[in-house]
């Protein structure tokens, strides 16, 4: 029978043992569990599936680059400042499209993004809820509407009987021209309200009508980004806003709002990159006009993708290379909102920006 011998007195007494480590795996050994294996092949996939969509992004920059390449060394720099639009005469720029695109890219967001930010708050923040699910699955089917349902919407119903009605044009255009036609974009040239013998026809095609119909399909996608934005405002937020004494909106107004910020930044600009790449539907409103025109209620306009669209088949190799370059111009300044917007959009969900 063995004795632990006393320590002697005075001395310290001495530290139990620590438990044994336990055993590492080795370097460059790696579990074979099941959960394992799918976690890898699911990281191999994305990272596969994100590969290919740079690989297709780049290989597209490519082939616009390269076909654009004769009109561009022809133009040089005056591609960017000419209004005009004649390969074949040797005069040719994207001053006025671009422009066009721009305007009408404008209009549209000025008019979604009050649409989108009002439906997105009734949704995630008043809406009943055995209706929030109804109401997310009808505009989330609102986007997957083709373009082309929109622009006949537009041509058919909007454009005759909404907007413009009558054989004066009667209607929101004339009301503006008349009433507002000292500001320089609802100045419409040519007109005389007191005129009797005066047509529709100056109102039926203008940037007003073709920026109604791509905010009809930009709404939707703005919709959406603000609702999961908001619908990640933090609970305790809510909740200590509430304990505070605020009313529903004054807990929007201080904890969703902010939080959400950068969401509606996103939502909007994510909507601005649909708004610029639109044709259909602004194919089939506008009057094409190859001049910078800022009357947004004056017939005529024009955009990138719809000048591609009417030109394309009846271009020459030449003018063919002319419309790739400006499909490229199209494509980088969608490409940087659309970069813009998503970076925007994830960093808003860490929630930082919270005032409460």
């Amino acid at each position: 029978m063995s004795s632990i011998a006393a320590p002697p007195p005075g001395a310290a007494a001495a530290p139990p043992p620590s438990p044994a480590p336990a055993p590492r795996p080795e370097k460059g050994v790696r579990p074979r569990s099941a959960r394992d294996l799918a976690d890898r092949f699911f990281r191999g996939g994305a990272r596969g599936a994100g590969v290919t969509v740079l690989a297709i992004m780049v290989a597209v920059g490519l082939f616009l680059s390269l076909q654009a390449t004769d009109a561009v060394r022809e133009a040089g720099w005056s591609f960017f400042t000419t209004e005009e639009w004649a390969p074949g005469a040797g005069g040719f720029g994207i001053a006025a499209v671009l422009f066009g695109t721009v305007m009408i890219a404008l209009v549209a967001i000025t008019i979604a993004v009050p649409l989108a930010l009002g439906t997105a708050l009734y949704i995630s923040e008043y809406a009943p809820r055995g209706l929030k699910q109804t109401l997310v699955n009808a505009v989330d089917l609102m986007a997957a509407v083709p373009s082309v349902v929109y622009g006949l919407w537009g041509l058919f119903l909007l454009q005759p009987y909404l907007m413009v009605e009558g054989e004066q044009g009667n209607g929101i255009p004339r009301w503006l021209s008349t009433w507002f036609g000292w500001i320089p974009i609802f100045r419409v040239d040519g007109v005389n309200r007191d005129d009797p013998l005066s047509t529709a026809s100056v109102y039926t095609s203008s940037t007003l009508i073709a920026g109604i119909v791509v905010a009809m399909m930009v709404t939707p996608i703005a919709c959406s980004v603000m609702r999961e934005v908001f619908d990640q405002a933090p609970i305790g937020e809510r909740e200590g806003a509430y304990a505070l004494g605020a009313t529903r909106w004054g807990m929007i107004r201080a904890v969703v709002l902010p939080f959400g910020r950068g969401g509606i930044i996103g939502g909007t600009m994510l909507g601005l990159g649909r708004a610029l790449g639109e044709t259909i539907g602004v194919y089939m409103i506008i009057s094409p006009i190859f001049e910078v025109q800022w009357q947004i209620l004056e017939n005529g306009a024009i955009s990138i993708s719809s000048l591609i669209a009417l030109r394309y088949g009846d271009a020459s190799p030449f003018g063919m290379s002319a419309l790739m370059a400006a499909g490229m111009t199209l494509f980088l300044v969608t490409l940087v909102v659309n970069f813009t917007a998503s970076t925007i959009v994830a960093r808003s969900r860490s929630g930082a920006e919270s005032e409460v």
